[in-house]
């Protein structure tokens, strides 16, 4: 009903289309106007392009020439150009032959075909300037120093020319002037040429995708263009029912006719077919009853637009959704402190590593916060004289943009922990600790920001973290050993704890090794039994590699049964099971309080370190309660 009360009523009022604009439907309020002046600027408001051009070459056709048609057609153009619609803007500019405009049009869009002819164009229109600037557009040095000849400008030809190399061109332009007694003496000192930009050449950046108007979304129609659409359908199906009721020769052959139905007269089926609908839709059928003032004189032409005019903004044309950017995404489908991190979100990943693993001193992670925000996205350079475009790396989209369920693709990966644990193992069977340290140091502080794709890579980013942790603590008691050098005692117990650490069983051959001659050197001979029998239980002390250790092990084990004596008292049971301080460096037996990292999970018999930096990882803090390391995505 209301389709038909839009195709056949008048009710295109200005209270009406005022009412419409200003809720907000200029769409709606097109359907309700015949005037192409008014459907014209409502098809602006509403960004429908095809009605407005429809207009606009009515409105040509009824200027005949004059003005009106080239404000129309700038209008349109304005339009055109802001939804990137460059083939409409093109036909505008043509239409209203702005040839300036028009030239500017190809030189943005790469059509450097058109571009040239435009310049042809100008020279047969005798358009100085036009010609120069489609030469400018163009990178064509030639035909500016042969605008610049023919306008008469010489001076300005000759320096053109000179600075370009066109030495025919210059050496023309300089008999010429010579010729009319002008000289090129001192041309050339006016410009300057210490800055050695003077003589290159302005050329225009080479186009390498050529395309004619922006890639658009498609826009649903509205409530009343679908309606207009079934609406025509209906009518077409209706014309259809008619002409096949008209067909009726068949049936006269037919003996059964009306056997099984009820006879009804051809008057009443004919009644039967006609769709009156309401009573107040009147279609074609006006009255021209109007009883108000208007019986008196006729109406005058109103402007149908005018108070709407001055509306805002928020009349216009609604463009569709612009889609999320990536980094939006990702901090909304992770918890992951690399995932904010590659986002750009410092903020916010620095509060997930506090409150997941309690880090509290950042500086130590600067490096690998950095690297994982640099490497999430790629620069790709543009062409020249533009800057290079941002690309952010996906790492879900093997199979498909993932649109709003995009994740980033961080630079630590697992096999870059793998490969510092390698070295950290390389440098602890070569005895140089301080490189062992270094990089368990710098695996320790790559895990946190490493994103694992399973549940198997994420147990083993943990071992890795529990290797780290072992390893540090050996180094560090290895260290602790030389600076106790003056006391056998702590020696041999250090000494013991460091075969206590969760080593290689390559590594922990030779930390038994170092502990059992420890030990038998201050003549600690029951400790030194016991290193001695662990030693040989090795698998590796089997091999014949090993054959000296193993026949040296025996005879340690041999005198030290003999003696069967201990020099120093140890705080050391080699039969209970304990953790290790990793402060004191002492044995924390089960039952035993202590403080805990909540990241490397080195423990403390020390309340002190309570709220202080792990000596680990040194940058977590000791003691708080948190959910743990986070690793999947």
């Amino acid at each position: 009903q209301v389709m038909k009360m839009v195709k056949h009523s008048r009710l295109c009022g200005r209270a009406i289309v005022a009412y419409l604009q200003s809720k907000g439907f200029p769409e709606v309020a097109l359907h309700f106007v015949r005037d192409p002046n008014t459907r014209f600027r409502l098809a602006l408001a509403c960004g429908n392009i095809d009605a407005a051009i429809e207009c606009a070459l009515i409105l040509e056709q009824q200027s005949e020439g004059k003005d009106g048609g080239r404000e129309t057609w700038g209008q349109l153009a304005s339009e055109a150009l802001r939804q990137g619609n460059h083939q409409v803007v093109e036909m505008s500019y043509q239409r209203t032959k702005d040839f300036d405009r028009l030239s500017f049009l190809y030189l943005i869009t790469g059509d450097t075909e058109k571009l040239r002819k435009m310049l042809k164009i100008s020279n047969m229109r005798g358009d100085i300037m036009g010609r120069y600037h489609n030469a400018l557009f163009l990178g064509d040095a030639q035909e500016r120093v042969k605008v610049l000849e023919e306008s008469g400008n010489m001076p300005l030809a000759y320096i053109s020319a000179k600075l370009h190399g066109l030495e025919e061109a210059s050496e023309r332009i300089k008999i010429t002037i010579e010729t009319n007694g002008g000289s090129v003496e001192g041309l050339l000192e006016n410009v300057d040429m210490s800055n050695g930009n003077a003589g290159c050449l302005l050329q225009p950046p080479t186009p390498i995708i050529k395309e004619t108007n922006w890639p658009t979304k498609e826009v649903v129609k509205t409530t009343l263009e679908d309606y207009e659409g079934a609406g025509d359908e209906e009518d077409e199906q209706a014309a259809q029912n008619a002409a096949a009721d008209l067909d009726t020769g068949a049936d006269w052959d037919n003996e059964d006719y009306g056997a099984d139905e009820p006879k009804s007269s051809g008057l009443e089926d004919a009644l039967d077919d006609l769709d009156f609908g309401d009573d107040d839709d009147l279609g074609d059928w006006d009255d021209d009853l109007d009883l108000g003032d208007d019986m008196a004189q006729p109406e005058e032409p109103v402007d149908e637009m005018a108070g709407i005019s001055d509306m805002g903004d928020g009349s216009g044309f609604t463009l569709p959704e612009a889609g999320r950017a990536a980094a939006s995404c990702w901090v909304t489908n992770s918890s992951h402190a690399a995932v904010h991190m590659a986002a750009g979100d410092t903020a916010k990943s620095m509060q997930l590593l506090n409150r997941q693993i309690a880090v509290s001193d950042f500086s130590v992670l600067k490096d690998a916060m950095v690297g994982t925000y640099i490497g999430s996205f790629m620069s790709m350079p543009g062409i020249p004289g533009s800057s290079s475009m941002s690309v952010p790396l996906l790492a879900n989209d093997s199979s498909g943009h993932p649109g709003s369920e995009s994740l980033p693709r961080t630079s630590l990966k697992m096999k870059k922990l793998v490969a510092g644990i390698r070295s950290g193992y390389r440098f602890f069977q070569g005895g140089k600790f301080n490189d062992a340290k270094a990089a368990f140091i710098t695996v320790l502080n790559d895990i946190p920001l490493v994103v694992t794709d399973n549940r198997s890579e994420a147990n083993e980013i943990k071992e890795m973290l529990e290797i780290c942790r072992e390893y540090i603590t050996a180094i560090r008691i290895k260290g602790v050993i030389s600076e106790n050098a003056s006391n056998p005692a702590r020696c041999i117990e250090l000494s013991a704890y460091f075969t206590h650490c969760n080593l290689q069983p390559t590594h922990l051959l030779l930390a038994l090794r170092s502990a059992m001659g420890t030990a038998f050197k201050h003549k600690n001979f029951i400790t030194a039994a016991s290193f001695a029998r662990r030693l040989l239980e090795l698998p590796d002390m089997s091999s014949e590699r090993n054959a000296d250790l193993r026949v040296k092990a025996t005879k340690v084990l041999q005198k030290s049964e003999q003696m069967a004596r201990n020099e120093y008292q140890l705080n050391y049971n080699e039969n209970s099971t304990f953790k290790i301080d990793c402060k004191d460096f002492v044995p924390i037996y089960s039952g035993d309080d202590n403080v805990e990292c909540p990241f490397s999970g080195s423990q403390y018999t020390d309340a002190s370190m309570k709220g202080k930096v792990c000596l680990t990882s040194n940058f977590t803090t000791v003691g708080v309660k948190t959910i743990g390391l986070v690793t999947g995505s």
